[in-house]
């Protein structure tokens, strides 16, 4: 039987307290199979005595006892018990018996009997002492009649007794176990069934287990596994929509490469093989950065599910390598970058590279879209309520109404004028994820451009940032 079956687990717990009790209950028995043999016991004990009792005399101004046959055949068992027995005088006078039988502790009320145990000639054996007047006699004081028995029949009946009763226990242990078996078979019968409906899908099978023929305690297990289903159908789905869109968006610029190099070697023109050339290399980076943005996609969207190993990271000082970085790029256009931030570090938690990656992506995007001669400003505000990360632009803005769809990949407000891959966005919000962090956008102040915030929440413990 493995243990680790719900049906093995189920039936442990459920023969372990009846085994127990079952246990608890034969220690009682035999216990109260001692007390019934001891009963028993003494009450021949006792017959025997009265019998010897009755048959005492004074006659001739003298004591006379007389053991009748009846005294001692009340214990012919087939046990072969040894009989002893003793009367004497209030003074301690012999009239039958073994002298030697052990005395019991002084008492000499009239009809009062005293049972002991005691070791004679080298055996156990049980005593009654029983105290009678003698009729006739001119003392008061009662004679005692003592009788003894070894304890063979004794220990027979009260071991009986107690196996007797603990066959019927375990005899109705076994029937329960079998009973509980049978129970057990039936109860998790419908999980069984559940069991084969799922094994029985074939692969790629997506659609909802039916709840309808399950008891209500397996419903809850029903809708997670159908919860859970949709979740993977909307990943798969996605995830479909995300290879289908990346192919098209590789397989473009790679036809693009190879019609620009089928021009390249059929031109005999210096200037037009240097116009491919210059060409081919404009659509390699494209597809360079194209295929690093996939990547970091990829990693993004694992860190959600999975998160990445991180660590408390300053802000500021990663901002300012990714200004540093496309500082040249800002030249170029004639575009006015600023970095606005308090003198303190200011912390997050994130993973060092993915946090570079949505600063870069963010710059990016505000570089790419800003026109010649604007203002792009970075800012970075901590307090204790979180840290906020502020990209700022004069460019044309985004939409109100396409704000939503930006963040879905490879969307582009412009197709035809925009050289974009359409995955910034959707890389920013996707690290923030993984991070716990909240991408919003909004219009500046000046009513034009766009203002792209990410707010970290604070770190567990940490002090406030000074401003």
């Amino acid at each position: 039987m493995r243990f680790n079956s719900l049906r093995s687990q189920l039936l442990l717990w459920l023969l372990v307290p009846l085994v127990l009790f079952v246990g608890f209950n034969a220690w009682v028995t035999y216990n109260n199979a001692i007390e019934m043999a001891t009963v028993v016991h003494d009450r021949m004990l006792l017959g025997s005595a009265r019998i010897i009792a009755e048959q005492i005399r004074y006659e001739d101004e003298a004591l006379q006892a007389t053991i009748p046959p009846a005294a001692l055949e009340l214990f012919q068992s087939d046990a072969h018990d040894l009989i002893y027995y003793r009367v004497v005088t209030s003074h301690g006078a012999l009239l039958a018996g073994q002298p030697d039988l052990p005395a019991p502790p002084k008492s000499n009320r009239n009809e009062e009997a005293v049972y002991f145990n005691a070791n004679f000639r080298g055996e156990p054996v049980r005593i009654v002492a029983f105290f009678q007047q003698v009729l006739g006699n001119p003392e008061r004081a009662p004679v005692m009649i003592e009788v003894a028995q070894t304890q063979h029949s004794y220990k027979i009946l009260s071991d009986r007794m107690w196996e007797h009763t603990v066959q019927q226990q375990l005899a109705i242990l076994l029937l329960v176990g079998l009973l509980l078996l049978l129970g057990l078979r039936h109860g998790l019968a419908p999980l069984m069934r559940l069991r084969d409906r799922v094994q029985r899908r074939k692969p790629g099978a997506l659609e909802e287990l039916d709840a309808a023929p399950v008891p209500t305690e397996l419903a809850p297990l029903v809708h997670a596994i159908n919860d859970y289903v949709q979740r993977l159908d909307d990943h798969m789905s996605a995830q479909g929509r995300f290879l289908a869109n990346a192919s098209h968006q590789l397989r473009t610029p790679l036809a693009v490469l190879n019609t620009q190099v089928n021009y390249g070697l059929r031109s005999d023109d210096s200037a037009g093989k240097d116009a491919a050339l210059r060409a081919i290399n404009k659509g390699i980076q494209h597809g360079i950065r194209l295929v690093n943005q996939l990547l970091t996609l990829s990693n993004a969207e694992t860190g959600i599910g999975h998160p990445l190993r991180q660590s408390d990271v300053n802000l500021i000082e990663v901002v300012q390598r990714v200004i540093e970085e496309q500082a040249t790029v800002a030249q170029s256009k004639r575009i006015d970058l600023g970095f606005e931030f308090c003198a303190n570090p200011v912390m997050v938690r994130a993973t060092p590279v993915m946090l570079e990656e949505l600063v870069a992506n963010l710059l990016d995007n505000a570089l790419r879209y800003t026109p010649a001669g604007g203002i792009v400003t970075v800012a970075v505000d901590g307090d204790q309520h979180g840290t906020l990360l502020r990209v700022e632009d004069n460019g044309p803005g985004i939409p109100e109404a396409e704000r939503g769809r930006v963040f879905e990949r490879f969307y582009r407000l412009h197709e035809e004028s925009s050289d974009g891959s359409g995955l910034g966005l959707a890389i920013v919000r996707e690290i923030a994820a993984a991070s716990k962090a909240e991408v919003t956008l909004s219009t500046p102040a000046c009513g034009s451009g766009l203002l792209v915030m990410v707010s970290f929440p604070p770190l567990p413990g940490a002090a406030p940032a000074a401003q």
